[in-house]
């Protein structure tokens, strides 16, 4: 339903014309897909803006007015590359299937990359013990004759001074170590500030002593050789983006990650192999 209220509602409501890619993503690819085409309004997953960024030297696009990012976070470092070499600013969102489009980075408005923006106008949203919740009742595309009180969306968010909400995971997502939470997120984001990453997972692993601790699956740009002193290497790159206690203490390298139709990281999947400690 997402994809449909994306690519079909949406332009249809603004009495715009939509451009559809179905053939196989590739970065290339798709940027002279967007130049040849004009296209003005960009959407893409925050996957396809990073593989862009990483695997093709990006340029301006003249005729892309606005660029929006679905499906999943977008980190502040590709934010930041794309607005520096493309001269293009990636608003990124937050909604649900259930709900529709929550909260977001309207044009007009200060961009802080990484953040999902703030709630939307109408929309009664609140943090409550990390968690997001709303009000279904401020939803006009809720269930019919569904329940009355609150929504829990299952999604864990931190809110700042501001009211910028940032997504740090799903809550089955969240790992808990030592007594600390640790958004799979937060860590992903500074392993792919590392130049030699391309992208990389976090999910939990079990410990004995601490419970649960940090696993990164990492793909590797071309060039780069994977390694125990890399998977070191990554590690203290990732205690100085982040705090020491966030380091992913489990690195494994993979060709690729598994992902969902939309470019989703398919985290259970990936909880569901065992790994082992690098080095």
């Amino acid at each position: 339903s997402k994809s449909a209220r994306n690519a079909f509602i949406a332009p249809w409501l603004r009495g715009a014309s939509a451009l559809l890619h179905a053939g196989r993503f590739d970065p290339a690819e798709r940027l002279d897909l967007i130049a040849r085409e004009g296209v003005d309004v960009l959407c893409m997953a925050p996957t396809e803006y990073r593989a862009i960024a990483k695997r093709v030297d990006l340029r301006e696009l003249p005729s892309v007015r606005h660029a929006v990012a679905a499906g999943e976070p977008t980190g502040p470092e590709m934010v930041e590359q794309w607005r520096e070499q493309a001269g293009i600013e990636i608003h990124d969102g937050y909604g649900q299937t259930e709900t529709g489009h929550l909260c977001g980075a309207p044009i007009g408005e200060p961009l802080r990359p990484g953040s999902m923006g703030r709630p939307l106008p109408g929309f009664k949203l609140w943090v409550d013990d990390g968690e997001l919740c709303l009000d279904p009742s401020t939803v006009p595309t809720f269930f019919l004759d569904g329940p009355a009180g609150t929504w829990r969306t299952g999604d864990r968010v931190s809110e700042d001074e501001d009211g910028y909400l940032w997504f740090e995971g799903r809550t089955d997502d969240v790992i808990l170590s030592a007594g600390y939470r640790i958004g799979p997120f937060e860590v992903e984001s500074a392993l792919g500030s590392h130049p030699a990453v391309l992208e990389a997972a976090a999910v939990a692993a079990p410990d004995e002593v601490r419970g649960e601790v940090v696993r990164a699956v990492v793909v590797l740009r071309e060039g780069h050789v994977p390694g125990a002193e890399l998977a070191a290497e990554l590690q203290e790159h990732a205690k100085r983006e982040t705090a020491p206690y966030k380091y992913p203490r489990i690195v494994e390298f993979a060709n690729e990650l598994p992902k969902t139709p939309s470019g989703k990281i398919k985290r259970a999947a990936l909880r569901d192999t065992p790994g082992r400690a690098a080095g």
